[in-house]
């Protein structure tokens, strides 16, 4: 006699024809349905066709609203490159798939206050996270520091010491040790409230609290007031550094146990990092959850992250090692893949260059330097020798980023363009990862249809721009002066020829 296999055995919905389930399809099997679904580049059910993410742009401050191809499908990238087309669009909600409205959105100020003048986190820049699903583009949530999103009206989630699961997929080389780069439970008034306030999924090499082998980054779980790796406070040796391109980060929790789970999101199924006790130390056993939902930031808006989220949810109950193995392998089975970070005209690496300003009154001006200070200058054939030396660049393959490029200085090697505290400055390669990422940046088609225009790799909202005659890493309409949305487009592009030195 045939028997139908079931859903959670197969990762397969069988209606009037077989239909790939979504990992939130999956709990529901498990019996721990998902109280909020989030992600960008695809649906989470296999009937869902709403809206996945909504974007905003620079140019006019319209909203769209980006949903799959197909009910269960991949993002439709293609709506937004179309109306972000010559503007900058940033991410204004993640919607929640579930039905139950968690929807995120930009976290509001909390006991570490934001970046911005209202004390609110920035928003993601909308292009910094371009992958393939199946071979179709999407694009995820790039997280820098001072980002964050944010729910603290949550219906569903699991509180005090109900038992509750949740996944993350995130890229395994974007981190770093700045609190907290998160994703889950959290406090509903955005304030540090005490130990076991929160459960919530944690990425990065913060070694303040806890730690796992060797160097990380690792995956922990932030309980509020300890980033853990297993019941000792300090540290879980069987927790590993963890750097796969996509990764799969788990987190579960119950009455007096709960366990962290990862892998390669793009092959191979889960391994166990720590299953058992809740960690040894006052206040988390019983937890006290709250219940809201935070992404990219700590409890108390701590935001001084980076990390990239592609999706991930919450559930409500404590899900079987069945049913995560069955979403893994249906994470696998999207295919998440690299795709380019780049477009517009291609700039060569080991070549040499100038970068000449577009905006009308200053097409006689290019990218240069006056001792550590970037800035523009008006340059010529008939200019000396150092000023054409001072306005020349060598592209290299990017320092932070190899998919990018870096500009090293013609006439003063080892030195390069990078960002620090927006202004662009001329600085020597020290050989530190921050330095390595505020020196790489990536070519893009130019935002006034002209040239390129070169936005920041760890901050996707910011582009070279020449304002007053200066450099620097702008964003459009941000809160600096250089931010001004008054002739951004034509400050961020640039014609690229061949370097006068």
């Amino acid at each position: 006699m045939f028997s139908r296999p079931s859903l959670l055995a197969l990762g397969l919905a069988v209606n009037s024809s077989l239909v790939v389930a979504g990992p939130c399809d999956i709990y529901a099997s498990g019996g721990t349905p998902c109280i909020a679904a989030h992600s960008t580049t695809r649906a989470l059910y296999n009937a869902y066709s709403g809206s996945l993410y909504q974007v905003k742009r620079g140019s006019d401050g319209a909203t769209t609203n980006i949903a799959p191809l197909s009910a269960g499908g991949v993002a439709n990238a293609a709506a937004q490159d179309n109306f972000c087309t010559n503007t900058t669009c940033l991410i204004t909600i993640i919607y929640d798939q579930s039905g139950r409205g968690n929807h995120l959105t930009q976290a509001p100020p909390g006991g570490f206050n934001g970046p911005e003048a209202n004390g609110y986190d920035n928003l993601a820049g909308a292009i910094g996270a371009p992958v393939t699903l199946n071979g179709q583009k999407a694009y995820g949530v790039f997280v820098s520091p001072g980002t964050g999103y944010r729910n603290n009206a949550v219906s569903g989630s699991a509180t005090g010491d109900a038992a509750e699961g949740m996944y993350a997929v995130l890229d395994g080389t974007h981190y770093n040790g700045a609190c907290c780069f998160d994703y889950g439970n959290a406090e509903t008034n955005s304030l540090d409230t005490g130990n076991g306030h929160m459960e919530a999924i944690y990425f990065g090499d913060n070694t303040v609290w806890g730690s796992g082998s060797g160097s990380g980054p690792w995956i922990m779980a932030d309980l509020e007031n300890g980033l853990f790796s297993g019941a000792n406070p300090k540290n879980n040796a069987a927790d590993p550094s963890v750097s796969y391109r996509f990764l799969t980060a788990l987190i579960k929790g119950g009455a007096n146990k709960w366990a962290i789970k990862g892998g390669n999101a793009a092959s191979g199924s889960l391994s166990t990092y720590y299953d058992g006790a809740r960690p040894s130390v006052s206040g988390y056993n019983p937890m006290s959850k709250e219940g809201a939902i935070i992404l990219g930031i700590g409890g108390d808006n701590s935001n001084g992250a980076q990390g990239t989220f592609y999706e991930g949810v919450m559930t409500t109950g404590y899900p079987s090692d069945a049913t995560e193995n069955s979403v893994q392998a249906n994470i696998v089975a999207a295919r998440y893949a690299t795709t380019s970070l780049t477009s517009g005209p291609a700039l060569t690496v080991g070549s040499s260059i100038s970068f000449r300003a577009t905006t009308a009154g200053y097409t006689d001006r290019y990218l240069a330097h006056t001792g550590a200070t970037v800035n523009t200058q008006v340059v010529s054939s008939s200019s000396a020798t150092t000023l054409k030396q001072q306005a020349s660049w060598t592209v290299r393959t990017g320092l932070g980023n190899s998919a990018c490029v870096s500009f090293e200085s013609k006439d003063t090697a080892g030195s390069y363009i990078r960002h620090y505290d927006f202004g662009l400055q001329l600085a020597a390669n020290d050989g530190s990862k921050q330095f390595k990422e505020d020196a790489t940046f990536c070519p893009l088609a130019g935002l006034n249809g002209q040239g390129n225009s070169i936005r920041a790799w760890g901050y996707p909202t910011r582009y070279i721009r020449h304002y007053g005659n200066v450099g620097y890493a702008a964003s459009n309409s941000g809160v600096h002066t250089f931010d001004s949305a008054t002739s951004f487009n034509d400050d961020v592009s640039w014609v690229i020829s061949t370097s006068f030195a």
